[in-house]
Parts: C-alpha cells; structure tokens; sequence
C-alpha cells in the first residue's frame, strides 16, 4: 500500500485539487483508494463526497478524537471512511473540530496514531493524505505516516522562498520519525508555459539542485468547474488537456 502526502505549507498552491484529481485516477485504473483529509476547511472532503451530498457519519476529527480516551469509540480507521459517489475511491471525511482537537491531541503526544492505524489498515492500494497548509500536528502526522511526499509550487517568489524551510522541515521530520519518507519532487501547478518569470524561476530552482517533476500542471477553467460539480476531472472531463497532465503526473509517480 502506497501512502502520499501532497504537502505545501503555503496555501494557494493547488495541493488538495491535485491530491484528489490524483487520487481519482488511481481509482479509475482499478486501484482501491483512500483518501484521509486532514484539513479543517474539509475541501478535499467536499469535492470528493458533495455530487451526492453524501454525508460522512464519522471521519479524521472522529478518530483522532477517539484516540484521546479508551472508553470512546476506538476501532480501527475502517470504522472512521466513507464510500465516495466514484468506483474504489473512499474519504475518511474532515471535519472543522479538526482545529478544536489539535491542541489535545499535541499534549497527548498522539502524532504517531495515524501511522499505526496505516499499517494495521487493509482493503487499499493507494492512500492520498491531505493535510492544512502548514507545519502543525495534522501535516506533521501525515508526513510520520506516508511513505511518498508530493510537493506542489506555483511558481511565485513567496512560494519559492516557502520552499527552503519546507524541504528543513521534511528533512528534519525524516532524520528524527520517518526516515524511510522519498520526495517524490516539486510539481509545477497553474503553470503559464509563455511567461518568462516562471522559466526563469524554474531553471533556477533546478540549478539549487531542487527535485523538480517533469510532467506542468498549467491553469484552466476546468478545474473550477470540476470544483463546483464535486466530480474529479477524470470523470468530469477526461479528455480534457489539464485530465490528461494530470495522468502523466500520475504515470510519472507510480
């Protein structure tokens, strides 16, 4: 079972549209599929569940809540996911209690919960895991439990600067709890091919030695409407050229 987080600690970035769209793909090709969102603002829940209002009963903040005491419910993580509208593809569902319970579960020293329940965790080949827009316990708990990191950047100089304390802070997770995690590298999203700013920054994050994804991400109007239906683009508009750069990212991760 293949376990990635798509992380970013800068927001804007495209981090959940790419982690579901990915995630969607994985399913389409037969491949059972978890998607965990850790995110309290639940967009990764609410485009993935929404295009049949299906309604989670339980889900991240239910389990990470559950691991404060034993006399809650405690199962396993298939206790805590529900089956989306799309074939192989099921969300264990977010919640805005998510940000409530953050302070708990970082005093309970509960940040290697999620990757124990991971590795009891059977039925699935592909586990995507969204995480908030910065380093606190929620993303710090997905990078202890993937085994793959994906990075999405925008090519803007706020982003970029962003990059450096994000690779210390990967770096650092794998030194000290997870030294088996792989970068899988940086995928360029919102990418304008005939601007000179983003060539320019690329060649030079390549010159860093930074590892940069072969395979852009560029704008489209698709995406929002892929958004506001709640149906991933390989579904909504599969021979779409954003669909298909997305099926390149993915044959270039698996």
């Amino acid at each position: 079972m293949t376990r990635r987080v798509v992380f970013n600690q800068k927001g804007g970035v495209g981090k959940t549209t790419l982690l579901c769209n990915l995630a969607a793909i994985a399913a389409a090709r037969g491949k059972r599929t978890l998607v965990i969102d850790l995110d309290a603002q639940c967009n990764a829940s609410q485009y993935l569940l929404s295009s049949e209002d299906r309604q989670a009963d339980a889900g991240s903040a239910d389990f990470f809540e559950a691991t404060l005491s034993r006399s809650r419910r405690s199962g396993g993580l298939e206790d805590f996911i529900t089956p989306s509208p799309f074939e192989n593809l099921s969300v264990m569902a977010a919640h805005p209690d998510l940000e409530e319970l953050r302070v708990k579960l970082e005093a309970k020293h509960k940040i290697y919960k999620l990757k124990q329940s991971l590795e009891r965790l059977e039925g699935y080949d592909s586990v995507f895991i969204d995480t908030p827009p910065a380093l606190n316990f929620y993303s710090q708990s997905a990078l202890i439990a993937a085994d793959r990191c994906l990075i999405p950047f925008d090519c803007d100089d706020f982003a970029r600067q962003a990059l450096y304390s994000l690779f210390d802070n990967i770096h650092e997770i794998q030194d000290d709890h997870n030294p088996d995690l792989v970068i899988d590298g940086i995928v360029v999203n919102q990418f304008q091919a005939r601007a000179k700013l983003p060539a320019r920054m690329l060649e030079e994050l390549s010159a860093e030695g930074h590892p940069l994804i072969e395979t852009r991400i560029t704008s489209s109007v698709k995406v929002r409407e892929s958004h506001d239906a709640s149906i991933p683009l390989i579904h909504y508009a599969p021979t779409h050229k954003i669909t298909q750069q997305l099926v390149a990212l993915y044959e270039q991760l698996v």
